[in-house]
């Protein structure tokens, strides 16, 4: 008589061979970090360069490290974005070339024009700041056009519920995705870590997650802790690679 724990041994045996024969079927969450607002505190930024070469960096094109940001990240491997500045509707200091609503199409081509050759390397664009800016339907569409001229992608911010961003992005046919969460509206680390679990919770939920940061201490210690400890279904990648994925 055949013992059970013998044919619970010899079945197992048997689905670990038959296994192998099999390609893994279950993907990866993948996760897109984005790190605003680089271009003014060059020793910090930098680490967050070192963290991960799947870190993406959105420069400031008119702070005054910017092209030196962007030739750091660009020789260690990361995308690298422009991160324009466009008006808020808050009072806010506002830096230069901020784009208007009200700005004619030649004003941005040139802001945009520069600030491609102040961040080289740059592979796509979002938004700093501008809840009014990218509220506003005629003024994204000034920009969408501006970008017909570049291989830029679009990432909206999303600094407003109401974007008209990706549903023009798509009237021009330019490769744009949106910004998921934010990690650290509030700068301490309890709270940036609550956040960047909950985005790894969308990104098992819905495949991917994109988050945005800056570069603050409390930031990179969570990042460099979280980064470490990764969970086996989480992956973290560029933010290039969620292009061809990406719907609105």
């Amino acid at each position: 008589m055949i013992k059970i724990p013998f044919l619970i041994s010899y079945f197992f045996t048997i689905c670990c061979f038959l296994l192998q024969f099999f390609p893994n079927t279950v993907q990866a969450g993948k996760l897109a970090i984005v790190i605003d607002d680089f271009g003014y505190r060059k020793n910090i930024e930098e680490q967050f360069i070192l963290l991960s070469t799947n870190i993406t960096v959105s420069i400031l094109p008119n702070s005054p490290h910017a092209e030196k940001m962007a030739l750091y990240a660009h020789q260690h491997g990361n995308d690298i974005m422009i991160h324009l500045p466009m008006a808020p509707i808050s009072k806010q200091y506002l830096e230069k070339d901020t784009l208007t609503p009200d700005m004619s199409l030649q004003e941005i081509q040139r802001i945009i024009s520069e600030a491609v050759l102040k961040v080289p390397y740059a592979i796509g664009l979002n938004n700093h700041m501008g809840s009014k800016m990218t509220a506003n339907a005629e003024g994204m569409r000034k920009v969408m056009e501006s970008l017909i001229n570049y291989p830029l992608f679009f990432l909206d911010s999303r600094t407003i519920a109401k974007s008209k961003a990706m549903a023009i992005a798509q009237e021009y046919n330019i490769p744009a995705v949106k910004r998921d969460i934010f990690l650290d509206d509030l700068q301490d680390e309890k709270s940036i870590a609550i956040q960047f679990n909950l985005a790894i919770e969308l990104a098992r939920k819905h495949d991917q997650a994109i988050v945005i940061g800056h570069p603050y201490h409390s930031t990179y210690n969570v990042l460099k802790r979280k980064l470490s400890q990764l969970p086996d279904d989480i992956e973290v990648v560029k933010l290039s690679s969620l292009l061809k994925n990406s719907t609105d």
